[in-house]
């Protein structure tokens, strides 16, 4: 009995362990630009039946529950959050944020498309669109090298004004993408995003319609991790670590007594 209660105690230090290193993670990126929560989830693992429900009794009668002895818990799953951030003013033109739901497209070297809530862009030496890592936004966007000045629209539409010129021509256009399950998407670094076959394919389309969020002009997104919430979450971690470590140490006990006997 001592020995199960062992490695019981054992998954739930493991669990929380893990849960550590998911608060870690949230808190490490707390300043970082369109981050997402983490949340672990849990689940328990197989039990032990030692006498199923509804058996015969020696009475005759039937045993209403059955006696189930349980075998701990695992991580199943980090969700990330898609709650909105605060949004915090630059006055950049190309600082971009997303209000409602969507992804930036960025061209990865190798041609594949990432997808990012961050929108902390500037402009090559080409004047390209790029995000701080130097891939650029889809839709190969070129600004002119005698713009003055650049405007981004709700639709997403890239404006430029001209020195000399008294209206600004129109320069390119940004799409945005959504999910089904945004929560399938794998998280690949550099505030990157990759689709997989739990987010299911990207739905591309023009930002504003079709359920797809709005872009705004020289605001950022800040990062949606609530410092409270995760500090909350490490002592909640940090005490269950403590109670199996307790139950770790009691069922040793009981079991230096066992073997001790004469």
């Amino acid at each position: 009995m001592s020995l199960r209660a062992l490695l019981t105690a054992a998954t739930g230090m493991n669990a929380q362990s893990q849960n550590v290193d998911v608060v870690a993670n949230n808190i490490a990126n707390v300043n970082t630009t369109g981050f997402k929560a983490f949340r672990a989830n849990f689940e328990d693992l197989l039990y032990q039946q030692l006498r199923p429900a509804g058996t015969q009794a020696a009475t005759g009668t039937q045993v209403p529950t059955g006696t189930q002895i349980g075998l701990g818990t695992r991580l199943v799953s980090t969700q990330r959050i898609f709650l909105e951030g605060s949004l915090l003013t630059t006055g950049n033109d190309l600082d971009l944020a997303i209000r409602g739901d969507g992804f930036f497209q960025i061209v990865q070297p190798d041609g594949s498309i990432a997808y990012t809530r961050a929108g902390t862009f500037t402009l090559d030496s080409e004047g390209t669109i790029v995000d701080p890592n130097g891939n650029p936004l889809e839709g190969d966007i070129t600004i002119p090298e005698d713009a003055v000045q650049v405007s981004v629209g709700l639709d997403g539409t890239v404006q430029a004004l001209i020195d000399g010129e008294e209206e600004p021509q129109t320069v390119g256009q940004i799409e945005l993408a959504i999910f089904v399950n945004p929560a399938g998407l794998l998280s690949v670094g550099d505030n990157l995003l990759k689709e997989t076959a739990a987010s299911g394919d990207p739905i591309v389309g023009t930002p504003g319609e079709e359920g797809i969020g709005e872009i705004l002009q020289g605001v950022l997104e800040a990062s949606n991790v609530d410092v409270v919430t995760e500090l909350v979450r490490l002592v909640e971690a940090q005490r269950a670590f403590e109670f199996n470590s307790q139950v770790l140490n009691t069922a040793d006990q009981m079991l230096q007594r066992v073997t001790q006997l004469r």
